[in-house]
């Protein structure tokens, strides 16, 4: 049997997602990819396919299976289509439940009680066929049953992933405004990064950019460390999971190191070497405590920076505090530059960041913005391409 997915992931990665989920369907005759829309990218396949894809996809914030799709008017015939849906071939009453709705022009006055309606016509349906209804869990729900509305149509799924596809289940610790790990391996992706060219982290926090790069040179997937929702559904077939979860092969472990990264806070550097061996990844990354504006190519050839830059107080860990966050950035990125244009001639950099203003503190001129939305923050991937000899162009003009 056939069924229509959708797979959300951080608006901006749309591309990036469809791309990866074709990659996965080279290993299925049935999974499909259809299109991309605003937040995410439909497909298709069996069950197992599912599977497959919350196993593999790095991007993907979930995987959503449609149960039902209509035209409403009202809160009633949300209701009335989610009663009519035979929840029970999925779960038991025996399993908690969480509803989450999304809307987008919807002319519901009042999501939370159209939320409570979907609840009510669930537990209903229950209570209707065995006289008892599943209870509530919207910390830690064995099932999570998600609706969507447009100003028209009304999508109900459940969800087959359970915890966000984004919590991969290595990461113990995090540091100040952890990186969310599906962002980090989109923002990867869209570098052009690929196992064995040279990747430098300068300002790596607890390690997110790292070791999504660590596991793809590795071959680990993603969702190998923890569980899923569809692990509990009815008639989950244990044994195609259990092929599909084996049928990998890690990679042979890299001969010299290519991944390398620092901080300018040691606690963040044993955080980084704490969650690479949670994550699995049984190869040297050397690390660094240093400061960003210090640091020099790990590498004779040239590579790839990809990094989250800090923002406000965060660039003031060891800042003069008598100085205003701004006052330190503008300091902290003119030194940064400085030290990109000497140092790193032939690399191509690439800084995340919210700041829009980057370049301009940086004076560099980008040769390629790439809008992503961060949750509901607007940012930038920045790409410079540090070409051999900047600095001395730079050096030789005349002065005013």
């Amino acid at each position: 049997m056939s069924h229509s997915y959708f797979c959300p992931c951080p608006r901006g990665l749309e591309a990036a997602l469809a791309e990866e989920l074709n990659e996965i369907a080279q290993q299925s005759k049935t999974l499909k990819v259809h299109n991309q829309v605003p937040g995410g990218v439909h497909c298709s396949g069996s069950l197992t396919d599912s599977y497959r894809i919350n196993l593999h996809s790095r991007i993907a914030s979930r995987v959503l299976m449609r149960i039902a799709h209509s035209k409403y008017v009202n809160e009633n015939d949300i209701y009335d289509l989610t009663l009519a849906q035979p929840w029970e071939d999925w779960f038991g009453v025996e399993h908690t439940i969480r509803v989450d709705l999304t809307a987008i022009k919807s002319p519901l006055k009042s999501l939370e009680f159209t939320t409570l309606k979907i609840k009510d016509a669930v537990c209903d349906r229950f209570r209707d066929q065995f006289g008892e209804r599943p209870s509530v869990n919207t910390r830690t729900p064995d099932m999570r049953i998600t609706g969507f509305l447009d100003a028209h149509t009304y999508t109900i799924y459940l969800d087959t992933s359970g915890e966000a596809l984004f919590k991969r289940g290595w990461r113990q610790e995090t540091g100040d405004a952890p990186l969310r790990e599906n962002l980090a391996a989109g923002l990867l992706r869209v570098s052009g990064w690929t196992p064995g060219t040279v990747l430098f982290d300068p300002m790596c926090g607890s390690g997110t950019i790292l070791i999504e790069a660590a596991q793809i040179l590795a071959g680990i997937p993603p969702g190998a460390r923890r569980s899923f929702a569809f692990e509990k559904f009815l008639g989950f077939k244990a044994d195609e999971w259990q092929a599909i979860k084996g049928s990998f092969r890690p990679n042979p472990l890299p001969r010299k190191p290519t991944l390398f990264g620092s901080d300018i806070s040691g606690d963040m550097i044993v955080m980084t070497r704490n969650n690479l061996r949670n994550a699995g990844i049984q190869f040297d990354v050397p690390l660094k405590q240093i400061e960003a504006q210090e640091v020099k190519p790990p590498s004779g050839e040239p590579g790839i920076i990809i990094t989250n830059p800090p923002y406000g107080e965060r660039i003031g860990v060891r800042g003069d505090r008598s100085q205003a966050p701004d006052e330190l950035a503008t300091a902290f990125y003119s030194a940064f530059s400085t030290t990109l244009k000497q140092r790193f001639p032939g690399w191509k950099v690439f800084l995340f960041t919210a700041d829009l203003s980057l370049p301009k503190m940086l004076r560099l001129k980008e040769s390629r913005k790439t809008p992503f939305f961060n949750g509901a923050l607007e940012c930038r991937l920045f790409r410079f391409d540090m070409v051999a000899g900047f600095n001395r162009r730079e050096e030789a003009k005349p002065k005013q």
